[in-house]
């Protein structure tokens, strides 16, 4: 479904207001997207390590305690209790944030929640442990990797672009949607067509959840640069509750060979921001 004057006139709006990308810390060195198999021999049980969460530059150490899909962790004292915690803005939570685990010579990138869960046998003021996942981990519940850890691994080895670049609609819009979730503007900025004030949108988002996807056949992609989603999105929201998108989801690129875009200003003032 191609709607050419809607597509000029946003090309336009984005060749005049630029994206928002985002760029590894060439500081750090190479940063490693090590699998979870290599992962679970370089830091087995009982390592201590340190991480380094990617938007803050805040660091702290770690101890594996356990984990065989992904690392089972605690802070080693009550300082790292108190620097992992004012990551979080002071309040622990299930969000996925992009970190860098640093060992011996190793930087490998990974994503971590902040949230105390199950036992703990540290003195460190942290009530039981948290999760660590790299490329390859799972969770407790599922057999794949989690869409939002596996998008803060690649924002820290900081190969979350060239993911984007070569993604079809649905996961660009899974990939959207789960920047929303995690109040990652980095994500969502990498992937809308307009540049937006991300930070008074995302605080606002308790939670979200697709809940229906339609997909289109394969054949009928190929040589689109527009394209509508009709898709059913769930939003729990900070003062107002629950509240459901049913509508199309407008996806816009400038070429065939081109990175698939979301047109955000039209899905915010659809979804009411």
């Amino acid at each position: 479904m191609k709607k050419t004057a809607c597509c000029l006139f946003i090309i336009m709006q984005i060749l005049l207001n630029g994206n928002g990308v985002y760029a590894a810390n060439s500081q750090m060195g190479r940063i490693e997207m090590t699998e979870w198999n290599r992962v679970d021999q370089i830091l087995p049980r009982y390592t201590k390590f340190t991480v380094r969460d990617i938007e803050t530059g805040k660091k702290f150490k770690v101890q594996r305690r356990a984990g065989s899909n992904h690392a089972d962790v605690q802070p080693l004292t009550s300082k790292d209790t108190k620097i992992m915690k004012k990551i979080y803005g002071g309040k622990w939570s299930w969000k996925r944030r992009a970190i860098i685990v640093i060992y011996k010579n190793e930087r490998i990138a990974a994503s971590m929640h902040g949230m105390p869960h199950g036992a703990g046998a540290l003195k460190n003021n942290f009530p039981g442990h948290f999760c660590i996942h790299f490329y390859g981990s799972t969770t407790h519940r599922s057999n794949s990797m989690d869409l939002s850890h596996m998008l803060m691994i690649y924002k820290a080895s900081g190969r979350l672009d060239h993911y984007l670049a070569n993604a079809d609609p649905y996961q660009i819009v899974n990939a959207y949607v789960a920047g929303f979730k995690q109040q990652d503007s980095a994500i969502v900025a990498s992937i809308s067509l307009q540049k937006i004030s991300w930070a008074p949108v995302l605080e606002k988002i308790e939670n979200v959840r697709i809940s229906r996807l339609e997909r289109l056949p394969p054949e009928d992609l190929t040589e689109e640069i527009s394209l509508d989603v009709p898709a059913e999105i769930d939003w729990y929201i900070k003062g107002k509750g629950g509240q459901t998108f049913r509508e199309e989801i407008h996806l816009i690129r400038f070429s065939p060979v081109d990175p698939w875009k979301v047109d955000s200003s039209s899905f915010l003032k659809e979804n009411h921001f």
